[in-house]
């Protein structure tokens, strides 16, 4: 297998991943793209090389860049915007948990916190009960998410393996 066939291999497989964590298969294979790209891409070849529109690949490059794990680049004298992927694996990781933290279970726990103000009742006590167990499993993955931002890595496993004793 070639360098680049191995290349378009896991833009496919990340891009097929991506859908299974709950983004879009062009976000993900735009990231995959950057990832494995040795030099900055402008808007044009990611464009060309993924064979998308410009609103797609436009659209990707921004969520990307909201989600802080991409940046942009301008090179002297050239009016194009470029574009790179953090490489740092952990980095990433820890960045993607804090948008989903951000946009899942933040939410959830809101959510969560206004259902148990049903109005009491017999009937009310088994629904609470309900609520409040899945508060606990949420506010426990809520704080597993802030352990793994805030962790080095090597801590995190740490942590993790002695948990698994």
């Amino acid at each position: 297998m070639t360098l680049e066939q191995a290349k378009q291999q896991f833009i496919q497989t990340w891009g097929n991943f991506g859908t299974q964590w709950g983004i879009n298969r062009s976000m993900a294979q735009v990231h995959a793209l950057l990832l494995v790209s040795d030099q900055s891409k402008c808007t044009e070849d990611i464009m060309t090389e993924l064979s998308i529109s410009r609103g797609n690949a436009n659209m990707n490059l921004r969520e990307l860049m909201n989600w802080n794990l991409i940046y942009k680049e301008t090179v002297p004298g050239d009016r194009k915007e470029y574009f790179r992927a953090e490489k740092d694996m952990w980095e990433v990781a820890k960045r993607i948990t804090k948008e989903r933290k951000r946009r899942e279970i933040e939410p959830l726990q809101q959510h969560l916190t206004e259902l148990k103000k049903v109005e009491q009742s017999y009937d009310s006590i088994a629904f609470v009960a309900t609520i409040e167990n899945i508060e606990r499993l949420v506010n426990r993955l809520d704080g597993l998410s802030n352990t793994l931002m805030k962790a080095d890595e090597h801590i995190f496993f740490g942590k993790i393996l002695n948990l698994l004793k």
